[in-house]
């Protein structure tokens, strides 16, 4: 008897949308840890700040048929003043982050849904690691700061690459591809 080896489950299909339930936003928290806490050391214990009071986390889930197998990354946007809106903490679980268009779907969310409720300008600080996926995905470096003592690039979006989405919760299904 041959018996060959059976390789772990990998979702092909991913929903990124509004997270609706508190198990996705308890998760969406417990990624944020895992990744700017535990990996990058970014923060002691929690990375939770007075944003997370009135921002809107969105969730990358990766799906089995219909039903949601797991979340794998998350992102954050608020409207920082009327029509200003800001994106932050862009996680994707590190099992994942060779899916490419995970993090690219995640940006594209915060990005269109934010414009649907009336934004005008949209901001983040990138690690600059990821500042070549921004770039990629029309977002234009309009500064360097250093942040939490790290550097970051701030970078600003080109809304016109960005349709508004009116349909947050349900949001868009990004397909599995392997990254290059």
């Amino acid at each position: 008897m041959i018996i060959e080896p059976v390789l772990p489950f990998s979702a092909s299909e991913f929903q990124v949308k509004f997270a609706t339930s508190a198990w996705e936003r308890a998760q969406a928290h417990a990624l944020r840890r895992a990744v700017f806490c535990e990996e990058q050391g970014l923060f002691e214990g929690d990375d939770r700040d007075a944003i997370d009071a009135h921002a809107t986390p969105i969730v990358a889930l990766s799906m089995l048929g219909v039903a949601a197998d797991r979340l794998v990354g998350t992102v954050r946007i608020h409207e920082a003043e009327p029509g200003v809106w800001w994106g932050s903490r862009l996680a994707v679980h590190a099992d994942y982050r060779k899916i490419g268009a995970l993090g690219a779907t995640l940006v594209r969310l915060a990005v269109s849904s934010a414009s649907a409720m009336g934004c005008r300008t949209f901001f983040a600080n990138v690690q600059p690691q990821n500042g070549l996926l921004f770039r990629r995905l029309h977002w234009d470096v309009i500064g360097e700061i250093d942040i939490y003592g790290r550097p970051h690039l701030r970078m600003k979006a080109d809304l016109a690459w960005y349709p508004p989405c009116p349909t947050p919760e349900a949001g868009f299904v990004a397909l599995a591809r392997k990254a290059a």
